[in-house]
């Protein structure tokens, strides 16, 4: 090959290698010496690296929110917030005017629970956050509807809200039909005594709940009690229906006891000197019950008559007695007697189980006998014992007799 040709490669290849070493200035420096268009700096900056940014990250931690959104007919009962993999940082629920509804996350942070069931027939909006072990969020919100209770039970009882009572009074709760959830529906009912007194339930069948402190009440004590029953399901699909407060004052002090052996009544009531009544109580054919009572209702004059006695005779009788304050729901009074002799009292057991004390002639009987003060001086609640007579010790079920159970059985 002749020297031009040789000459024409060696050009060829200096100018290969010069484009080469130029491109290599122009993406090495943004300001090259000698001119050219500098590179564009890739957003994020680097020498020469290319932008970077981090991926959204989504948290491990899954919340569980009961019931599911848009869930209709909820029982109340049913709310209940937790979360897997993570801990609960805040729950709000509140219901359909906006009220919030107290409640607790516990202490391993997995679970929220509200402090009382819900309201039935109400709607709830429920917000939970949660994290997990990196402390990454996450969030999850709900609208739920409990139900409208189809059945609903009474809750009558024997407290008029104001009144004064004897230091044996019991309230006791008449549901009106079979409770089935009997811890839930004594739970719904709580008390608050100004002496710290604990009350304790005791059911009587399935549908009356009796409530006592351990001993008789002290006197002067102020009790208050909350029923919480309208969101509580007593029986299956059946709810309590009812919220309310009541209140009650526990007056003086006055315990009576009967001696049917000796036919005589002892009063002792605070800051007196004791009493004793001359009374004739139960025959041998119908004797007086043993054991305490309460009077559970003062009656005034009452209708009684044999006709509540089956099989009695001879000895049938249709009186209006006068001065009559109720033991029990069978019927034992202490009540006015205006029939028999004043040699009877003291010394005579002769009625068909009540508790007579002297009385004058009427319906009425007299406004200063023995029948009529004892009655003025009586508080329901007030306690009359019974020792030493022929007959059965009282059933704590009829009537307010419920002081005859022992604590730990009550």
């Amino acid at each position: 090959m002749g020297s031009s040709g040789m000459r024409s490669i060696r050009v060829g290849a200096a100018l290969a290698v010069g484009g080469t070493l130029l491109l290599a200035t122009a993406c090495g420096s943004s300001s090259p010496k000698g001119g050219g268009t500098p590179a564009p700096v890739p957003p994020g900056g680097g020498k020469g690296g290319a932008a970077s940014s981090p991926s959204p990250t989504a948290s491990s931690a899954v919340l569980d929110l009961e019931p599911k959104d848009g869930t209709q007919d909820a029982a109340p009962t049913a709310l209940k917030v937790g979360v897997a993999n993570g801990k609960l940082t805040q729950v709000t629920v509140t219901d359909k005017s906006g009220a919030a509804v107290q409640g607790s996350i516990s202490a391993d942070g997995t679970d929220w629970v509200p402090a009382t069931a819900l309201s039935v027939s109400d709607t709830y909006q429920v917000k939970a956050s949660a994290t997990d072990d990196k402390g990454v969020a996450t969030t999850a919100s709900s609208s739920f509807t409990t139900l409208t209770p189809s059945k609903i039970s009474r809750s009558q009882d024997n407290v008029v809200t104001g009144s004064t009572y004897g230091v044996g009074m019991i309230v006791s709760v008449d549901f009106g039909m079979p409770i089935k959830n009997q811890k839930a529906a004594e739970a719904g009912i709580t008390f608050e005594a100004s002496d710290g007194q604990q009350v304790k339930g005791h059911w009587m069948g399935n549908q009356r709940l009796d409530l006592r402190p351990q001993t008789f009440w002290k006197p002067g004590t102020t009790v208050k009690v909350h029923f919480r029953l309208k969101n509580v399901e007593v029986s299956p699909g059946v709810y309590g229906n009812s919220d309310r407060d009541e209140s009650f004052t526990i007056g003086r002090s006055q315990v009576s006891t009967v001696d049917a052996a000796k036919h005589t009544m002892t009063v002792q009531t605070d800051g007196q000197p004791d009493q004793s009544i001359p009374i004739s109580s139960g025959s041998d054919e119908h004797p007086t019950y043993n054991g305490t009572m309460v009077i559970e209702a003062k009656e005034g004059t009452a209708h009684m008559t044999s006709a509540s006695v089956p099989g009695l005779k001879p000895g049938e009788y249709d009186l209006q007695v006068p001065h009559s304050a109720r033991l029990t729901d069978s019927g034992t009074y202490v009540h006015g007697n205006n029939w028999s002799s004043h040699d009877t009292f003291g010394s005579e057991n002769v009625s068909h189980g009540c508790i007579g004390l002297e009385d004058d002639p009427g319906n009425q009987g007299g406004p200063n006998t023995p029948a009529a003060k004892f009655y003025d001086s009586s508080l329901v609640g007030d306690v009359v014992k019974v020792v030493n007579s022929k007959g059965a010790q009282v059933a704590p079920d009829n009537g307010l007799s419920g002081w005859n159970m022992d604590w730990s059985a009550w």
